[in-house]
């Protein structure tokens, strides 16, 4: 008599454990591949806890372009808790489901992780729209009201970001109003962050008194001031190319680096930003945070490990060290574009943008010669320019090397070089080009100058997030090392300041033409110090 076969498992109970383990395997190489992950664990991601983001200026184009796009990323790339809610506040006469449709609209148009409906609907449930003005008491009564029901409903536990995604003007109300309704004090156990988009102040005493305003509701730690070029991975890099190779960091001083030059040159014009940008212009847009957040990360000595503290300190030290030309008329340069072709096709100039007045003295082109005072750095300048409607797109910090102090050549064995370069490509293309000479194949010594090319896109498989995601996603998390302290933007405005002093006094900027890389005198800037500025 044969033996009995052993018991086996229902088959839907073996398909449920089939199934279990896959969608384990799925989950753990996801977050193997995911580019947010916590550096402490390869196998986990970095997921927010239980909250809700606030969102002031839902209307603007940075909300619609990049915050809404960002905060379903990180949905999709299952970076948000399933109780994870959304809370627009703007002057419309919207209900949820008309928030929700602007939402989608945006998170379709502009998301950089493929549209899924089921992430969509889980987002969906968590989204609430309140209207009101920044000024009006029954708007914001009505804000903790609904706050204080999601905390209820979907179990945030009374975590709030508050986005101030809005001009700078509307600050002290906002900020206000959060402090009369009791929406910035934290019960025990929760938190509450606000969020503040540059530019941080117009210059010293407004950054001060911005400062002032906040630190009266919000403690410095929960101030998170986002500058979201320190976001970006290639940035991010500079840090690890320095600190993590040994290669470069013994040559990455005044023995052998010649000069530095920063730039981010935009092939655009101002678009619809007449209103922001003039009176502003390029050095307080851009140099005052981007290019000297920059700066400070090249020029930076080693810190003692990358939590905040510690990157903040060091690169304080550097802000605090740097020296602006004696003659800022021959140190500096400042333009403004004019008509001209540009990709084919012709352009306005600033003055014909329009709602610009026409006795506007507001600069599209700025560029400075700064150097630090200290023993890593004496006597090297730093060269910082930007510009709209230049040639093209790029931002780069390119470290150039002083020329070998012999050459064994005669002249017929070279043609002119260069001298050695690493650059940095923060956008488009990024990555890292070394740039050197080698010899030309053949029996004689001929040097030509070569590159040697590292690309993101090429070395790695996981795609980098977009910067405004990693941002968002260390708010929630509460994770403060890429986010500028206010010593830190003070020190700033001490360097920019006494240069827009100076230009308040010249009259116009220099026309440039569209198309172009900048005025003459920027030009006659660098040759003035035997130098070129680099062809982008």
């Amino acid at each position: 008599m044969s033996s009995p076969a052993e018991p086996t498992a229902p088959a839907d109970e073996a398909t449920t454990v089939a199934t279990q383990a896959a969608s384990t395997a799925t989950t753990e190489a996801a977050a193997l591949a995911n580019p947010l992950r916590d550096p402490r664990d390869k196998r986990l991601p970095r997921v927010a806890g239980p909250c809700v983001l606030v969102l002031f200026g839902v209307t603007g184009d940075l909300a619609k372009r990049k915050l809404l796009p960002a905060i379903y990323d990180l949905g999709n790339r299952g970076l948000l808790p399933p109780g994870f809610s959304l809370v627009g506040f703007a002057r419309r006469d919207w209900k949820n489901q008309d928030f929700a449709r602007v939402a989608h609209d945006a998170i379709k148009e502009h998301a950089r992780t493929p549209f899924r409906e089921e992430v969509w609907r889980q987002l969906r449930e968590g989204i609430h729209f309140v209207p009101g003005e920044f000024s009006d008491d029954g708007a914001f009564d009505a804000l903790a009201m609904a706050l204080k029901e999601i905390d209820q409903t979907r179990g945030t536990g009374g975590n709030y970001a508050f986005y101030l995604s809005i001009p700078p003007k509307f600050f002290p109300q906002v900020v206000q109003q959060l402090k009369r309704t009791g929406l910035a004090n934290a019960p025990k156990g929760a938190w509450r962050r606000v969020v503040i988009e540059k530019p941080f102040g117009h210059d010293l005493k407004s950054a001060q008194e911005l400062n002032e305003i906040t630190s009266q509701v919000f403690p410095e730690s929960s101030v998170f001031r986002i500058d979201h070029y320190l976001g970006k991975e290639t940035v991010q890099n500079i840090l690890a190319l320095r600190f993590a190779n040994n290669l470069f960091e013994p040559i990455w001083n005044r023995g052998y680096v010649d000069h530095v030059q920063i730039t981010m040159a935009e092939d655009i014009g101002i678009g619809g930003r007449a209103g922001y940008y003039d009176g502003i212009g390029a050095a307080r847009d851009v140099i005052q945070n981007h290019l000297l957040q920059l700066l400070a990360l090249v020029a930076m000595e080693d810190p003692t490990s990358f939590d905040a503290d510690a990157l903040r300190r060091e690169k304080e030290k550097v802000l605090k060290a740097v020296r602006l030309p004696q003659d800022l008329a021959l140190g500096t340069a400042r333009g403004r574009y004019t008509a001209g072709w540009q990709g084919g096709e012709r352009v306005r100039g600033y003055l014909e943008e329009d709602g610009i007045p026409a006795d506007s003295t507001t600069e599209t082109y700025a560029a400075i010669k700064l150097e630090i005072a200290n023993r890593r750095w004496a006597g090297v300048p730093f060269y910082l320019r930007t510009g709209k409607r230049l040639g093209r797109r790029v931002t780069e910090v390119a470290v150039v090397f002083q020329r070998a102090p012999h050459l064994p050549f005669s002249k017929d064995d070279t043609e002119i070089l260069g001298q050695n370069a690493l650059v940095v490509r923060v956008q488009p293309d990024e990555g890292i080009t070394v740039r050197f000479g080698s010899k030309v194949p053949g029996t004689a010594m001929e040097v030509r100058d070569v590159s040697m090319d590292f690309a993101y896109g090429e070395s790695f498989l996981e795609s980098s997030p977009e910067a405004y995601e990693r941002l968002l996603l260390d708010v929630l998390i509460g994770d403060p090392p890429l986010f500028p302290h206010q010593r830190e933007v003070e020190l700033s405005w001490r360097i920019l300041d006494p240069i827009e002093e100076f230009w308040a006094t010249q009259g116009p900027p220099e026309d440039y033409p569209a198309g172009s890389w900048g005025p003459a005198s920027a030009d006659a800037m660098m040759a003035r110090d035997g130098r070129v500025w680099r062809r982008l």
